[in-house]
Parts: C-alpha cells; structure tokens; sequence
C-alpha cells in the first residue's frame, strides 16, 4: 500500500467508526410507552435519525441537516438547510421544530440528536435580529479565527433555541440528547452551542468575545448582546428532566485510526484528540515534530481537534487544508514524509471537500503546475492550491462529524 493510501484508509476508518448506523444502536434505550418526538440538528442529524428508525421503528419528528446530506426516513421529517452560514430554510425549520415541542406533557419524550453543524442550521435569532443580520454574524466569526467554543457563546445569547433554551421549550416532557462531539474537550455544552445544555456565560462575555477577535457584526447584534438573554442555566427547573449525553467522540475513531496503523507495524505518536489553534502555525510545529520523529522505524503523528483559519485573503480554502499547504511548505520537500489533514464530516471550510494530502513531490508539483504555495497561503487558497495538483481529498456527504483528523507518516 503507498503512503498516500495508507493514510487515506486510516482516516476512511476514523469515519466508519463515527457513522450512527454502526454506532448509535447501542445507546438507545427502548422505545418509551406514549407520544415520542425526535428533534434534531446538524451534519451528522439525518443519518441519526435513519439509525433511530432502524431500531424504533416509524417515528414522529423533524431533523434539519446541512444541503446533501439527508436520509430517507419513514416518519421523521428531514429537512435540509444551510451551513456554515445560515438560510431562510433553517429558519424555518426551527421555527416549525419549535411549535412541534409546545404543549407537550409530562408523559411524552423527546429524542433529540445534536451533532456539529447544529449550531448554524438552528436558526432562531433573538428578537430585534433579523436572518440576515445573524447570517453577518455568522460570517464575521467564521472569519475572525475565533475558537469553535467563543464562537458558541456568541451564537448562543443571539439565539431563541441555543445554550438550553430547545430542551426548556419541550419542558415538562423528557428529553433525552445523543450526542456526536465534533468540539476540542468533548464538551457538551458547545457541541451546536448546546441546545439541550445550560449554560453559564453570559452577553457581556460574548461582547468580550467579539472584540477579543475583532469581530465586527451588525449594531442589532451588539444591542441584543446588551441585554438580556434567554440562556437556561444549569439549575433551571426546565432542564430537570433532560440528560445529555455524548456517544461518539474524536478519541474512538483516533484510537480505531490507531489500531490499523499499529497492525501495519507502525509506531503511533497520539497528539491527543483535542489541539486548537491557527493551522498554519499548528502545521510548522508538526513540521518540526516530523522532521525529529525520523529513525529507522516508521512512524505515525496522529492529531485530532479543530484548528481555525484568520482570513486574510481572497482564496478558497479550510483548516485542514491549510494545514496541509503549511505543512508542505514546512517541511521544504523533506523525503519520506506524507500526510493528510480532513473533516470527518467531508467538509473543510465552506467546500465540498474534505481536505489534502502532502508528501515530498507536493512542491514539486506546484512548481510544474505554475502554482506558488506561499501566494496560496497569502490568499488563504489553500483548496485552489491542491486543486491545481491533484492533492484534494473529496469524500461527499460522511454523514457524522467527529472533527478534524489529522495524521503525518514519517518513514525511514
């Protein structure tokens, strides 16, 4: 198997391993006795819901998933929307969630299945804040370099549904959230902002937030921030009946990552499954761990989490393939040494692709494609770059989100 195989079936494996149909059946209880609604959002929400159909049966529900990755299911209603930046078809599609949880008793239950992606195809701006002011919003922190988790407490005090407010509008029913973790941590709280989880912060924070990172956003937004704000906290009688729970994680599908890696006789360096940070400069200090980590044995650097992007140019790219443009032109050539850098949900950035692979010819061939990787990297182009030389990995739809998967092989 080449390098640039290898590495594709590891991070193939890491997705197999997240997919709700192989994983979801387990942590499901049996189905209660009276009226169940299933709820739910994000990228991974669909296939979840075709998992919960596969054990219970026909249900009553609505999940709303990003374009191209919805399911067929026999009672829950899937509806598609927009991600990263939200759309009127998110918006109303909460709202429509919204009233199917109104009026419901003690007696009922409540599914509800969050995964990443949840956070912006959960669309229910806070009043005074308009679709189109929160899509600003949206866009200002996606390009602001922010963390995944400041970037939720923002969203979630300019939201109706966020920071615990769904599970309070299905109150006094019991709700019982499954959870894929695509954040650093595994914190529940951040996994889509948190619907069904309460929440501590509050708008002074997220004002904070936005000029930490020099976020600008619309006047609406900072006036609502101004305010109050309908976040549950974690006390809240509203929460009392629900439990949130998480059943895939980014560690399970390193670890699965791992195995195969090590049956092939590698030596696997785990970096842990919860790194942040600007990927340029994460790709020079891997670089550097590479370069150190060679000898007379192959090796691998295997890395989760969720790494971000300040857009300072013009170009088309994501994390992880930025990661990967640093990284090559980090390493300079360095023989022996390929990596691949993707989005377990088959999404880098706003693209439909998952992310690259390097190895020692990559600058080689930017060179006889005409391409120059330090403009692409000004340009944040780092997806044109890998487009022009056959370095792009494109899955489609994965249909879960366990985060980013990163992993660089360092042979004899």
């Amino acid at each position: 198997m080449s390098p640039e195989a290898l590495l594709r079936a590891l991070f193939d494996k890491a997705v197999e391993v997240a997919d709700p149909m192989r994983s979801l059946a387990a942590h499901l209880p049996v189905k209660p006795a009276g009226r169940v609604v299933v709820v739910g959002a994000g990228k991974a929400s669909a296939r979840m819901a075709e998992a919960v159909e596969a054990v219970w049966g026909p249900c009553e529900g609505l999940v709303i998933t990003r374009y191209g990755y919805g399911r067929p299911c026999r009672g829950i209603r899937i509806v598609e929307a927009a991600h990263p930046v939200p759309d009127a078809a998110g918006l109303a599609a909460t709202a429509e969630m919204l009233t199917l949880l109104e009026g419901l008793g003690e007696g009922d239950f409540v599914l509800a299945l969050i995964s990443g992606g949840a956070s912006a195809l959960l669309v229910a701006p806070v009043e005074g804040v308009t679709l189109a002011e929160k899509q600003a919003v949206n866009a200002a922190l996606l390009a602001c370099g922010a963390p995944i988790s400041q970037m939720n407490t923002v969203r979630k005090h300019l939201s109706r549904v966020k920071g615990g407010q769904l599970a309070a509008a299905a109150w006094p029913a019991r709700m019982l959230a499954l959870m894929i973790s695509d954040v650093p941590g595994d914190d529940i709280a951040f996994i889509g902002s948190g619907p069904t989880v309460g929440d501590l912060s509050t708008p002074a924070q997220a004002l904070e937030i936005l000029a930490r990172w020099g976020a600008e956003v619309p006047a609406s937004a900072l006036r609502a921030l101004q305010g109050a704000s309908g976040v549950v906290r974690p006390g809240d009688l509203r929460l009392s009946r629900t439990q949130s729970r998480i059943y895939a994680a980014p560690a399970q599908s390193l670890a699965a990552a791992q195995a195969v890696a090590e049956a092939a006789g590698i030596r696997v360096l785990m970096l842990g499954d919860a790194l942040e940070g600007e990927a340029r400069e994460v790709a020079v200090q891997m670089a550097q761990l590479a370069l150190a980590a060679r000898g007379d044995a192959p090796v691998l650097l295997l890395s989760g989490g969720e790494l971000t992007v300040t857009r300072r140019g013009d170009g088309i790219g994501g994390p992880n393939a930025e990661f990967c443009l640093a990284l090559a032109i980090a390493l300079d050539g360095a023989p022996g040494i390929h990596a691949i850098a993707c989005d377990t949900d088959g999404v880098d950035g706003a693209a439909e692709v998952a992310g690259a692979v390097v190895g020692p010819e990559t600058l080689a061939k930017a060179r006889g494609a005409g391409v120059d990787p330090a403009v692409a990297l000004a340009r944040n182009d780092a997806h044109g770059f890998f487009g022009a030389i056959g370095g792009q990995v494109v899955t489609g739809p994965t249909l879960t989100n366990v985060n980013d998967f990163r992993a660089i092989l360092v042979l004899p």
